[in-house]
């Protein structure tokens, strides 16, 4: 990295315009505090990645999966490589796939995906048989258990009453579904799923862990926390889970049939040491540095006013001594520049001005930067004289 003595080169006195970046980003919202490493509308924040939506699914035909979904069934005989029987060690599946659908051979035991994940979106589809056979547990049963054994219930609940916390898009033995929307016996049924796993620090619950579900459009399931997981018949309780499991499909003896899996892996919560959301302050400072860094980088690539901005901006992330001194140097300099600009020149560099005193005047409101060269001062008075508003 070069020294930052080179942030003192003179000034351009060429037409600066205000920068829609530095107007949109630096110097404008709150600046980061000690729990959130950027600041309000924050130009430095990496752009969310471009995902090309999908299309929805039909009774006769499954929709596409967003561009960046993990598809784990497609509806091909070659998709069933990605699964094997849940045994020790892992063995073929008997499951067999039938008209582009993934059916549970009755007997044949539990099937789970060769690869594994954790936080996701997950999207399932299944269909219970269209011939009702049994009642309560005992129709169109079956289960998607997702890392750490938490289990969505799959279950024939159309005009067929059973245990709440049993119900079709249960968090099995935890929570019952707000609603029952499902479809006829025979007909596909959609779930959507965010699943958030607990989290764990040193013995010490961080997050007990959340379920979001969505039965046919329907929100039945809202950030239910997990409370350990449930299970059958004994009240679960709150314990870690492994960052990645594989997914698992229940065999309950009915014959049901799934179709179009896919997940999306979810970016980590600050909690499990991800940068989404307020932060430990530790990891807050860390990411702050980080990111000046980077800013402090990119200011040796540019010249000029454009250079000096840059580095003020990195003094919202980290007080640097060596930047501050940068700064001050820098701003000492374009004072003495501004104020050899002739009546003449001065609406030619009004933007170049009205930025700086705005970017000083930022700094100094929020306390990032003490302005000891008081150019905040030297620079009102240039537009006090012009008539100016800043």
């Amino acid at each position: 990295m070069k020294q930052l003595a080179t942030y003192l080169v003179p000034l351009s006195t060429s037409v600066l315009l205000i920068s829609p970046v530095l107007a949109d980003g630096g110097f404008y919202g709150d600046p980061p505090d000690a729990t959130h490493p950027w600041a309000i509308h924050d130009m430095n924040r990496p752009q969310p990645p471009r995902v090309e939506p999908g299309s929805p699914s039909s009774q006769e035909q499954p929709g596409r999966p967003p561009s960046d979904a993990v598809v784990l069934f497609d509806g091909t005989p070659a998709s069933l490589a990605k699964w094997e029987a849940d045994k020790d060690p892992g063995q073929p599946t008997e499951w067999e796939v039938k008209d582009g659908a993934l059916q549970c051979k009755p007997g044949s035991g539990y099937i789970r995906t060769k690869e594994t994940f954790g936080d996701c979106q997950l999207h399932v589809e299944w269909s219970a048989p269209a011939k009702v056979a049994g009642n309560s547990q005992g129709r169109g049963n079956s289960g998607i258990f997702l890392t750490g054994g938490v289990e969505v219930q799959v279950l024939d609940n159309f005009e067929n009453p059973t245990y709440a916390d049993g119900f079709a898009a249960s968090v099995y033995g935890v929570n019952p579904p707000h609603a029952n929307a499902l479809n006829a016996p025979g007909k596909w049924q959609v779930y959507e799923i965010i699943f958030r796993r607990p989290v764990f620090k040193d013995g010490k619950m961080l997050d007990s862990g959340r379920l979001t579900v969505l039965m046919n459009g329907v929100v039945v399931q809202d950030s239910t926390p997990l409370e350990g997981g449930g299970g059958h018949k004994g009240r679960s309780k709150d314990h870690p889970y492994p960052e990645a499991g594989p997914l698992k499909l229940q065999d309950h003896g009915n014959p049901v049939r799934f179709r179009n899996i896919w997940y999306r892996p979810l970016p980590k919560r600050a909690v499990d040491g991800g940068d989404m959301g307020a932060m430990d302050p530790a990891a807050a400072t860390a990411k702050k540095q980080e990111i000046a860094k980077q800013i402090r980088l990119d200011a040796e690539s540019k010249d000029g006013n454009e250079r000096l901005l840059r580095l003020m901006e990195s003094l919202c992330y980290d007080p640097d001594p060596e930047a501050i001194k940068a700064v001050d140097g820098g701003l000492a300099k374009w004072v003495e520049t501004a104020k050899q600009i002739p009546a003449s020149g001065m609406e030619a560099k009004k933007g170049e001005i009205i930025q700086m005193f705005n970017a000083v005047r930022y700094l100094t409101q929020f306390k990032l930067y003490p302005d000891q060269g008081g150019c905040q001062g030297e620079t009102a008075k240039i537009i006090e004289a012009n008539g100016w508003k800043p």
